[in-house]
Formats: structure tokens, C-alpha cells, sequence
């Protein structure tokens, strides 16, 4: 009975032995090892085995970027407003051992450090010039931050801020700003395309009065060459009519006394009118010598 509980005892004390003794590190990550009390040595990814009750892992750290919450804190801009900023810091471990040892917390260091650094950088801007600048901002603190987190074997990634809040009076009169802007856009918008809009009724204007011009003068010019066509075509057809009656009347013996004829007739014809149609009358001294109507109207026949 004895044996069988010594045997025991030893076995329980070997797997506390190997309890102790055999450790597994994950994947990037590292273990700082102190052998009674001072640093030893640093474990890698893999299985390791310590001396019992020699060895003992001091500190374990992550070698994979380390996201930080930075709380929201009170800045005070150069122009005196006060306004509320946070943000987040990313970091890494660079050196494991000067980061057990160089400081005694990295990362409550490293998020003090970016809220009086932020103060600083805020200090130096016009509320204004904030929201215009943040990468410069997030570039100078992520600077002034690794430099001074070098000697803890903490490398910073880099730094974003998250929200600039500034207080509601100041917000209050900025809306107002963006509306009074938006509005002066709206209106100027607007007078553009007025204007836009009179400037093409007006060119439109003067095509159209261009091409009602330019068709009145085709118009006029059709209907003058028309015209004058007309007169040609009928000037010609008198022409030929009367070259016409001149040959027949050269031709045909008796021609002359007809013409004569058809001219007294017509002489009377006109004469019979004028009487009818006019209140007072002009008669000629001879009026009642017929011969001396035809002899008239003979008269112009032999001066053709």
C-alpha cells in the first residue's frame, strides 16, 4: 500500500513538474522569462521547457498591432474655444524586453501621452483651421508620440482622431454659417441661371428676328424678281401683239381703215363712259364734227 501512494506522490509531482516546465507561446506573441528574479531570456512561437521552480514567465506580450481607445478630453483652441476631442491609437511591440522593463504600463503611457499631446497640437490651431487639418494633427501626435515611446520598445503606428465636438453655442453659430453659405449659394445659383436663362431667351430672340429678317428680304426679293419677270414676260407680249397687228396691217389691204375704225369706236366708247361717270365734262369745240373725231384717231394710226 505504501508504494503504490509514493507511487503516486511522484507522479503527481512530475506532471506539476511538467506543468510548470513545458510552455506553449502562440503565434506572434513573446514571453520574457526571469530566472529568480532577473530577465533570462525571450520565448518565441513554439513549445519551451523552464528549469522548475527556477524559471517563471515575468511578462507576456502580443507582437500584433494594438488598437487604444483615447478617452474624450477638453482642448483649448488658440482663439480660446474650448472643445472636445478623442480619438485612437494604434501601436505595436517592437522590443518585448524593453517594454516589461522601460516602463512600467506601455499602454496607459502611451494614451496619457496622446491627450497632453493632442492638447499641445490643438493649443496651436484656430477652431477653424481644425476641422481642416487633422491629418497634420494625427501626423504630429503619431511623431511626438514614437519618438518618445522608443525607449519602451513600443513603436506607434499611427494615431486617428475620431470627433472634434465643439460647444453647442459654437455649433449653434456654425449651422448658422452653413445655412447663411448654402443659402448665398442657393440664391447666386439661382441668379446664374436667370441670367443664364436671359441671356439664351435673348439670343434666341435675335436668331429668330435674323431669320424673320432674312426671310422677308428672300420674300421681297422673290416677288420683286417675280414682278419683274411679269413685266418682262408682259412687256414681251405686247411686243409680239402689236408686231403682230402692225404686220397684218401692213399686209391686209383695208388694214388701216379697220384699225382707223376700231379706233373711233373705241374713242367713243371712252368718251360715252366719261360722260356717265363724271359730274362735269370737258367737251371739245368740234364735238359734233364726227369727221374730225375719226380724222384724231387716223391720225395716231399714220404716226405708227
Amino acid at each position: 500500500m505504501l508504494p503504490l501512494i509514493l507511487a503516486l506522490i511522484l507522479i503527481l509531482l512530475v506532471a506539476i513538474v511538467l506543468f510548470k516546465t513545458a510552455i506553449v507561446v502562440p503565434q506572434r506573441s513573446a514571453y520574457v522569462v526571469e530566472r529568480l528574479g532577473k530577465y533570462h531570456s525571450t520565448l518565441d512561437a513554439g513549445l519551451h521547457f523552464l528549469f522548475p521552480f527556477v524559471d517563471a514567465v515575468a511578462y507576456k506580450h502580443t507582437l500584433k498591432e494594438i488598437p487604444l481607445d483615447v478617452e474624450p478630453q477638453q482642448c483649448i483652441t488658440r482663439d480660446n474655444i474650448t472643445v472636445e476631442v478623442d480619438g485612437v491609437l494604434y501601436l505595436k511591440v517592437m522590443d518585448p524586453v524593453k517594454a516589461s522593463y522601460g516602463i512600467d504600463h506601455y499602454r496607459f503611457a502611451s494614451t496619457q501621452l496622446a491627450q497632453t499631446t493632442m492638447r499641445s497640437e490643438i493649443g496651436k490651431l484656430d477652431l477653424d483651421e481644425i476641422f481642416n487639418v487633422r491629418e497634420t494633427i494625427n501626423a504630429a501626435i503619431c511623431d511626438a508620440l514614437d519618438k518618445a515611446a522608443n525607449p519602451w520598445g513600443i513603436k506607434i503606428m499611427r494615431y486617428e482622431i475620431k470627433s472634434i465636438t465643439p460647444p453647442q453655442s459654437i455649433r449653434d453659430a456654425m449651422e448658422k454659417q452653413m445655412r447663411a453659405e448654402r443659402e448665398k449659394r442657393a440664391m447666386i445659383a439661382e441668379s446664374e441661371g436667370e441670367r443664364q436663362s436671359k441671356i439664351n431667351r435673348a439670343e434666341g430672340e435675335k436668331q429668330e428676328a435674323i431669320a424673320r429678317s432674312e426671310g422677308e428680304m428672300q420674300r421681297r426679293i422673290n416677288e420683286a424678281q417675280g414682278r419683274a419677270e411679269e413685266i418682262r414676260l408682259v412687256a414681251q407680249a405686247t411686243a409680239a401683239g402689236l408686231t403682230e397687228i402692225a404686220q397684218s396691217i401692213s399686209a391686209n389691204a383695208g388694214g388701216a381703215d379697220a384699225v382707223n375704225l376700231r379706233l373711233a369706236e373705241q374713242y367713243l366708247t371712252e368718251f360715252g363712259k366719261l360722260a356717265k361717270e363724271g359730274t362735269t365734262m370737258i367737251l371739245p369745240s368740234n364735238l359734233a364734227d364726227i369727221a374730225s373725231v375719226l380724222k384724231v384717231a387716223t391720225s395716231v394710226v399714220k404716226k405708227d
